[in-house]
């Protein structure tokens, strides 16, 4: 999960997701922010000493993500533009601290997960959406959790 590409493309998955409930005028929005803002910060990088809060705010954008898409309503338009471009600063800036140039042409498709969820929601299965959801926000919560948690092995102990 400290790669680069795995915690962008469950990124991009998750606003995938939230793109299934936002209304369609929203989607080339989004999709746009998302790309610009991925090329952009990857482009211009960012220090390594701040990989941490790079994983931080991408583990944490998804858990925003995958909660949004249980608003009654849906999100309406301008949050999901605003979280796509969220996604964009995280996802560049993890690619930048820990991936290669490869990895943003990995991690960006999976915005396309939106295909398969519009459909899904037009069946008897639609709250499969919401439990995909729910479940990469879990996934996130753990991965954002496993820096905080002292655990023996991952830190050199004072006895070393």
């Amino acid at each position: 999960m400290r790669d680069g590409a795995l915690p962008a493309a469950l990124l991009c998955a998750a606003l995938g997701l939230l793109l299934a409930y936002a209304p369609r005028k929203a989607l080339a929005p989004a999709v746009l922010a998302l790309v610009i803002f991925a090329l952009v910060v990857f482009a211009v990088g960012i220090p390594v000493r701040w990989e941490e809060a790079a994983f931080f705010g991408c583990w944490a954008s998804i858990v925003v993500m995958a909660a949004s898409i249980h608003i009654r309503g849906g999100p309406g338009f301008a949050w999901p533009v605003v979280l796509a471009a969220n996604a964009g600063v995280w996802a560049g800036a993890v690619l930048s601290v820990a991936g290669r140039s490869m990895d943003l042409a990995i991690a960006l498709p999976w915005i396309l997960l939106v295909l398969p969820a519009l459909w899904v929601r037009k069946t008897k299965i639609s709250l499969g959406v919401k439990i995909l959801a729910s479940w990469l926000g879990a996934v996130a919560i753990l991965a954002a959790a496993i820096p905080l948690t002292p655990t023996p092995g991952y830190a050199p102990d004072h006895r070393e």
